[in-house]
């Protein structure tokens, strides 16, 4: 067996080893999950979420052996990665992993339990779901924020972000299921948006988003909310439609080039200038 526990958890050792010797037989069992378990359990007054994962196939369960990191330590490593860049997830206690003879087995993520007021899933479901709009908008700019972080969320789909309403009226979100993670120093136009198509189809939604999105970064609201409409197939059955939508897109990001190489070439030659000048005071 291999067991990372956080340090303020270190006390709490002989518990958790018991709820994970005894997680078939003990725990309430929380949400369902066709691929993996998961179950409550009360760890001195605090309840504590474990997550147990599905027993790979065959061939997964060498690869875990021997070459890539397990979903419990991934989850594990990128909470705590996440909370070291201000971003907010339940927060992270313990992994466990059960190997026999170099072939993986179970795997298990231990965290703080969240009660959270809805999900990213509510929002969709429900155009008129109270301050719609606030936390949509609320929910760009923690995206944008992800980004701006070099934070790809692989797994960003309506329902692995919790939403709680703060005492200010304010809105905090929360990331779970993070074992499907990558970090990047820049994240491109494009890695952006392809993150941020996959959260809803739904035209009302999408076009507040590319709004807050443009809104705070300074990029064409015409190309966000176009580039979203055919990355996530929005709505765009007719093929007549998407071509069209295809070729504007295309136009709009030739533009934007057009302007990085301007900005690029003005910045270039105001430092030659200055440059130059410099050296013939010299």
């Amino acid at each position: 067996m291999k067991k990372t526990i956080a340090p303020l958890f270190q006390k709490d050792i002989t518990e958790l080893d018991d709820f994970i010797s005894d997680f078939n037989f003990s725990g309430k069992q929380f949400g369902e999950d066709s691929r993996n378990t998961i179950k409550l359990f009360d760890l001195n007054g605090t309840t504590v979420n474990i997550k147990a994962f599905k027993t790979p196939i065959i061939i997964n369960r060498l690869i875990y052996g021997f070459i890539r990191k397990s979903k419990a330590q991934r989850s594990f490593e990128f909470a705590n990665r996440l909370f070291s860049l201000g971003i907010k997830s339940p927060t992270p206690i313990a992994y466990y992993e059960f190997s026999n003879f170099g072939f993986f087995g179970k795997s298990y993520y231990i965290s703080k339990h969240l009660n959270c007021d809805l999900t990213f899933r509510e929002l969709t479901k429900d155009l008129n779901y109270p301050d719609h709009e606030i936390i949509l908008r609320a929910f760009t700019r923690f995206t944008y924020d992800l980004h701006q972080k070099g934070v790809n969320f692989l797994d960003h789909s309506p329902g692995n972000t919790l939403i709680k309403k703060n005492e200010n009226g304010s809105y905090s979100f929360f990331l779970v299921d993070l074992n499907r993670m990558t970090f990047h120093q820049n994240m491109s136009f494009h890695i952006r948006m392809k993150n941020l198509c996959r959260l809803t189809y739904k035209v009302e939604m999408v076009k507040i988003m590319s709004n807050e999105y443009a809104t705070i970064s300074g990029e064409s609201e015409d190309l966000i909310f176009r580039t979203l409409s055919i990355e996530g197939n929005l709505n765009l059955t007719n093929i007549r439609t998407l071509n069209e939508e295809k070729e504007k897109l295309s136009e709009l990001k030739k533009e934007r080039r057009k302007v990085k190489c301007r900005h690029g070439f003005l910045f270039h030659a105001i430092y030659g200038y200055f440059h130059f000048s410099i050296c013939r005071v010299k």
